[in-house]
């Protein structure tokens, strides 16, 4: 079967309620952004994005010495080689990648049930090489989270799976876009990720390295959710 990349007959019942969904999760994140309610979920991306950091450290023949996630939704991944120009930016660029990923994923039982698989893994790796209980803490939570939602979806006429890992998707889209505002407009944190690649890449101010990046974050999300109406055709 070709993929309608022209979205013919767009759009049908499943595509529809992907749309609505994807606009009801941005209204509630937006809404209780500042909220303790997101906090979990606010932690978890964070937790991507330092997990991106050490993946580009890790591509780059580097070695990952730590990884922190702090309560007050800061973190922290210590590295030691590698490529810097490539490790800095992969934590913005890379919690966009994976909330591409998580939206794609959730227009299947079969692939969010991967991303789900996925997910819990990967927090039981970090959960051995985490320096901090917040970071300990979150694995655990989470794995105990997305393991019973597992086990509903199963067992009970509660499905929610895709829903969940939708949620985490579009959540990493938006947490990158406004991480970046906060870090270089809001706040201007000189610290930040985008500032220190400044000093690597002077041809540009750290403020507009971090508009390019939040440029490359909105195409992300742009791309997830086409490719995921060509996906539900």
């Amino acid at each position: 079967m070709n993929p309608n990349w022209e979205l013919t007959n767009c759009c049908r019942h499943e595509q529809v309620r992907f749309l609505a969904t994807i606009g009801i999760f941005t209204v509630v994140i937006l809404a209780f952004w500042r909220t303790f309610l997101l906090t979990p979920f606010k932690l978890i991306t964070v937790f991507l994005h330092e997990a991106s950091h050490a993946i580009a450290c890790k591509l780059t023949c580097g070695e990952v010495e730590g990884i922190q996630v702090h309560a007050d939704e800061g973190g922290m991944t210590q590295t030691r080689g590698g490529v810097y120009w490539l490790i800095l930016p992969a934590g913005y660029l890379g919690s966009s990648f994976w909330g591409m990923a998580l939206i794609l994923a959730s227009t299947n039982l079969l692939t969010s049930r991967i991303a789900a698989g996925c997910l819990i893994l990967s927090l039981l790796i970090v959960l051995f090489i985490a320096q901090n209980w917040t970071l300990r803490g979150l694995c655990i939570g989470f794995i105990v989270f997305l393991a019973v939602v597992w086990v509903l979806q199963e067992t009970t006429k509660v499905r929610i799976l895709h829903y969940i890992i939708l949620f985490i998707g579009v959540m990493n889209s938006l947490f990158s876009i406004y991480d970046t505002y906060d870090d270089l407009i809001s706040r201007r944190v000189h610290s930040s990720d985008a500032e220190k690649f400044a000093e690597l890449c002077p041809c540009c101010t750290g403020v507009g390295w971090g508009v390019i990046w939040g440029m490359i974050s909105l195409l992300f999300l742009s791309a997830s959710i086409y490719l995921g109406l060509v996906i539900l055709s």
